[in-house]
């Protein structure tokens, strides 16, 4: 007797002349799969939840959940709720290493839940994603969540190494400068500079194939120029331009923030950019991270006005805006009126050098 093959449909739904309900489970969930992965933004995921109940099962099933692609998950800090929580949290127990990164990120800095978002965070890095890696490099650099001896710096160069080793641009800036500085490794500035340039190289290369990709003439790059630049992504409004790259005589579009920082950065707006009493914001516009203690970023050594959590973080926003800005002073304090714990001598080692 010949074995017949299951069908993946109910009886009532084969006898029905809808052929949307004829097709089985897995070709739907193929399709599916395919479109959360393209998603650019949330709307293009929800649309499908609401069209009809078959659809909203389908759509939460495990395997669509772990393809969908990082813009999925830009999340608008003003539409944060239990329910965008909890779908995040659904995305990460299905393994998408993206709503790991993201959620972790929101309940580490956001929501306070620093053993959680840390968890969540180290399991994306397990999986070898890249920011994850960086971001918890920068937690380590600064004693996040903890005082400063908490700080671990050749953890930090250790995660750092490993999130440059896989592509991240902004990690393999902080590596070179880490080298160039001798901060939590062996000095050495030759090896620095050259990991500074290789990341410069990079982001040219990131740069100019996103533009090609939407069809920007990138002739007017070619030389430095202060006037904006239209950005690659043409829902963003026109950008100033970034001469990160003129060492190459290159003037690119500053590099758009992972959906993670512009959450963080939206978060804390409406607080006027204070996260809490006496704490402070990164002062470069992509980054988006609070400071978890008083006095726990870096500051400028010349003006004493910004501050950074990261050396990567400082060089960007050097060339962005601040060398412009940048005024010294013969002596500045804290808001308190005290020098802080130290991240703010002059000659201290955790001292962010204005120039760059």
């Amino acid at each position: 007797m010949a074995c017949r093959k299951r069908q993946r449909f109910s009886p009532e739904i084969a006898g029905k002349s809808d052929l949307f309900d004829a097709l089985p489970d897995d070709l739907v969930i193929s399709i599916l799969c395919k479109l959360s992965s393209t998603a650019c933004c949330p709307s293009d995921f929800i649309n499908v939840l609401i069209t009809c109940k078959r659809l909203n099962n389908l759509a939460l099933h495990s395997l669509v959940l772990s393809k969908a692609s990082p813009k999925m998950f830009a999340i608008k800090a003003k539409s944060w709720s239990e329910s965008a929580h909890r779908f995040l949290k659904i995305c990460a127990d299905a393994g998408n290493v993206e709503a790991c990164y993201t959620l972790g990120m929101i309940r580490f800095y956001c929501l306070q839940n620093r053993g959680s978002g840390a968890s969540l965070m180290a399991k994306a890095a397990i999986s070898s994603h890249a920011p994850a890696l960086y971001s918890l490099a920068v937690i380590q650099f600064n004693g996040s969540g903890g005082s400063k001896n908490d700080k671990d710096l050749r953890a930090g160069v250790a995660l750092c190494a490993r999130a440059a080793f896989l592509g991240h641009i902004d990690a393999l800036r902080e590596l070179g400068h880490c080298l160039q500085d001798g901060y939590g490794v062996r000095q050495n500035i030759a090896e620095g500079r050259r990991f500074l340039v290789q990341a410069n190289a990079r982001e040219l290369a990131v740069v100019l194939s996103s533009a090609a990709a939407s069809n920007i003439s990138t002739r007017s790059w070619l030389t430095w120029s202060p006037h904006p630049i239209p950005h690659p992504n043409h829902r963003h409004p026109t950008v100033p331009g970034c001469p990160l790259l003129s060492d190459f005589g290159c003037n690119v579009p500053a590099p758009e923030a992972h959906p993670a920082s512009r959450f963080l950065a939206e978060w804390f707006g409406p607080r006027g950019g204070m996260p809490g009493r006496g704490l402070r914001l990164c002062s470069h516009v992509g980054c988006g991270r609070p400071e978890t203690r008083k006095h726990e970023f870096r500051r400028c050594s010349v003006c004493g006005a910004v501050n950074y959590c990261s050396r990567a973080c400082q060089a960007l926003d050097w060339k962005l805006r601040h060398k412009a800005e940048c005024a010294p002073v013969e002596r500045w304090l804290d808001e308190d009126g005290d020098g802080g714990e130290g991240n703010g001598a002059v000659n201290g080692n955790d001292d962010v050098i204005a120039e760059s």
